[in-house]
């Protein structure tokens, strides 16, 4: 069966490649780039237009409790009211101020892409390093956006793990923003 459903990853990354320093830390994505620069024309670097064109996600373990940590108001809940999914096989219950919006799953990733894909689910966002990697590896993944941060952190979390095999992005697209961030936009080819 021939998977309808479109699965896109939208994440951030220092200019060397890192989504988080050794530690896990993501502050340096706040607090890099110019500052003072106006960015009254894209204040969210096009997320909010990506967010809108999804109605699903599957997380990570690690990004959901990097999410948790934040604690997050309902206001501040930025995946509104779409189902989201966090990959582990280690933790079985979302941390307290998640649960009424994060399931958990354990099985198996494409048995749960199937099943969304069934339900009717058009487009699913992928974030986290290691579930973007898994999900090219399984050739699941269509489309790869990444915002990279004016910052050299010099070692931390890769966004890229170890793929099974090389994958070919084509068909890029760049967006500067006046704060120093870059934005590329890819079409995954697995021919």
């Amino acid at each position: 069966m021939k998977l309808q459903m479109k699965c896109s990853a939208f994440i951030a990354t220092s200019a060397d490649g890192y989504i988080a320093t050794p530690e896990g830390g993501v502050d340096w994505l706040h607090n890099s780039g110019n500052q003072d620069a106006d960015m009254s024309e894209s204040p969210d670097m096009g997320f909010n237009d990506f967010i809108s064109s999804v109605d699903c996600m599957i997380m990570g373990r690690k990004c959901m409790e990097t999410l948790g940590g934040f604690n997050l108001s309902p206001e501040q809940w930025p995946y509104g009211n779409r189902k989201v999914y966090a990959l582990s096989h280690s933790v079985k219950v979302a941390p307290e101020n998640l649960r009424d919006k994060v399931e958990m799953y354990s099985g198996d990733i494409l048995a749960l892409v199937n099943r969304l894909d069934r339900e009717g689910y058009k487009s699913a966002y992928i974030d986290g390093g290691a579930t973007i990697t898994s999900f090219l590896n399984l050739q699941l993944i269509n489309e790869i956006i990444i915002t990279k941060a004016p910052v050299i952190l010099g070692g931390g979390i890769p966004l890229f793990g170890e793929t099974s095999h090389p994958i070919k992005l084509k068909g890029a697209s760049t967006r500067a923003f006046p704060n120093d961030y870059i934005q590329v936009k890819y079409t995954v080819n697995y021919g």
